[in-house]
């Protein structure tokens, strides 16, 4: 993976879901409704100044959202932050940087 280029789309890991579940919290606040199923599927990565996580969520029925997630370097010691995010995706929506 090229610096500042996205990876390929890999199935989600446990880590994957333990990210996506930490900027749950922050979807539904900008959003302004609870999510009952908050699934991963697939994620691809960004080397930034930092790491940019790209997660598709399933959020129930057939609706997908996209979330960013900034990982600060280490020595930062910052929380993850969502940093966008797309609704109204679908499973076979292809995750692209936005």
């Amino acid at each position: 993976m090229m610096c500042g280029g996205l990876s390929t789309s890999q199935p989600a890991t446990p880590e994957i879901q333990e990210i996506a579940d930490k900027v749950k919290a922050q979807l539904e606040e900008k959003e302004n409704k609870k999510f009952d199923v908050f699934k991963a599927v697939s994620f691809k990565k960004q080397v930034v100044a930092g790491l940019n996580y790209f997660i598709k969520v399933h959020v129930g029925d057939e609706k997908f959202t996209h979330l960013r997630v900034y990982e600060s370097l280490p020595h930062e010691n910052k929380p993850l932050t969502l940093s966008n995010y797309e609704t109204d995706k679908t499973k076979h929506d292809e995750i692209s940087y936005f």
